[in-house]
């Protein structure tokens, strides 16, 4: 008879939950027997989401930035909560996330540890900056026993600058670290008509207006300073048209100036700013697009392609293998007018824009539903 197992999820900020996990343990308990703890920095999010997707919460602080004193303290206390516990796997995810938990459970003699390679943080980063990060990915990949890049760029950057052994290295299917929910969350079909027209409402969207959207943080890592030039050039051929800019402007990495005051003042920008579930906003857009200079598995890009739509994006790291290329979506550089034209080719076509929609749903569907992903997770990862 199969043990059932003690396993812990650490991770460094609660906004990701739903990203990194959503149902994954009430799924994997059901499958496993498993138990499944998650430790994270404090939060309300972080807490009251316990019940309902099946965790028991461990409050640890863990900076998102260097902070070797603070990193100690978190090494100590997941130390103990390992041993208090008998946890018997345990798995990190991001770079900090990462390390702190591969040391902590390679000091408390946990054998099954696992790190989650999300990206390749130092990508646009320089100088010492890039040493200290690339050094940091490399003592995480020491201590951890199994590797899981989200995609197998991630894979290929991880073997050529040895980051891990390249034994240690494994892709889940085509890629991603959870698979997305096609047959609820992102299904069209499933959103309530009334609640679309609410929200179109709100933000004063009609049939008039092609909307393109995008979903994240708000910072230059995603392009956004682009994305902004290559909006006055496609407003100037469509003027009813609206980019809508779903996600917080953060100092870290901050966008321009120019880019700030344009969000602002340009009445044909809509921003949200956070949103807890993006989910329903794809339904009030036309077009997705990505312009992001570094990703591990642009996730947000899935979803997208779930709700029908087509999706322009970079070539950058993970991006490659998010769409097919002419079929679900369109790749970019980080010119304005190279994502400008991409733009205008969608609004002008309306065709080929609705084609590429339904083909991306049905590539999501056959690789990425979430539960095709949680089956992996438990056969290569015994998790």
């Amino acid at each position: 008879m199969k043990e059932n197992k003690k396993v812990l999820h650490i991770i460094t900020v609660s906004f990701v939950i739903n990203h990194f996990f959503g149902r994954q343990f009430q799924y994997l308990e059901k499958k496993s027997g498993n138990e499944y703890h998650l430790g994270c920095t404090p939060s309300n999010d972080f807490l009251g989401s316990s019940k309902e997707l099946k965790y028991i919460p461990f409050s640890v602080e863990i900076t998102r930035y260097i902070s070797p004193l603070q990193d100690l303290k978190a090494i100590i206390k997941i130390y103990q909560y390992i041993k208090k516990h008998r946890i018997d796997i345990v798995v990190g995810h991001t770079p900090k996330g990462g390390m702190v938990a591969m040391i902590a459970s390679s000091l408390a003699g946990v054998s099954n540890r696992i790190y989650f390679r999300h990206g390749i943080i130092y990508e646009t980063s320089r100088g010492l900056k890039k040493s200290v990060l690339k050094n940091i990915e490399r003592l995480t990949g020491f201590f951890a026993k199994k590797v899981v890049c989200v995609s197998y760029s991630v894979k290929e950057i991880s073997e050529r600058d040895k980051l891990s052994d390249a034994s240690k290295n494994v892709v889940l299917g085509l890629g991603t670290c959870n698979g997305i929910d096609t047959e609820e969350k992102y299904n069209p079909e499933k959103k309530n008509k009334d609640d679309v027209i609410e929200l179109s409402n709100r933000y004063n969207i009609s049939s008039e207006n092609k909307v393109v959207g995008y979903v994240g943080r708000l910072v230059k890592d995603k392009g956004i300073d682009d994305l902004i030039l290559a909006w006055g050039i496609v407003k100037i051929k469509f003027p009813e048209a609206k980019l809508l800019l779903i996600g917080p402007i953060e100092d870290r990495d901050s966008i321009s100036e120019y880019s700030k005051t344009q969000i602002k003042l340009d009445s044909s920008i809509i921003f949200t700013d956070f949103v807890q579930d993006a989910s329903i906003y794809f339904s009030i857009m036309d077009v997705f697009i990505l312009p992001t200079y570094r990703e591990g598995f642009p996730t947000v890009s899935l979803e997208a392609s779930s709700m029908r739509l087509p999706v322009i994006i970079t070539k950058a790291t993970g991006c490659y293998e998010s769409i097919k290329e002419n079929k679900t979506g369109l790749f970019i550089s980080n010119q304005p007018q190279d994502i400008a034209d991409k733009i205008l080719f969608y609004l002008e076509d309306e065709n080929v824009a609705r084609q590429h929609g339904l083909q991306g749903r049905d590539f999501v569907q056959q690789n990425f539903e979430q539960t095709k992903i949680w089956n992996l997770i438990a056969e290569k990862l015994n998790v």
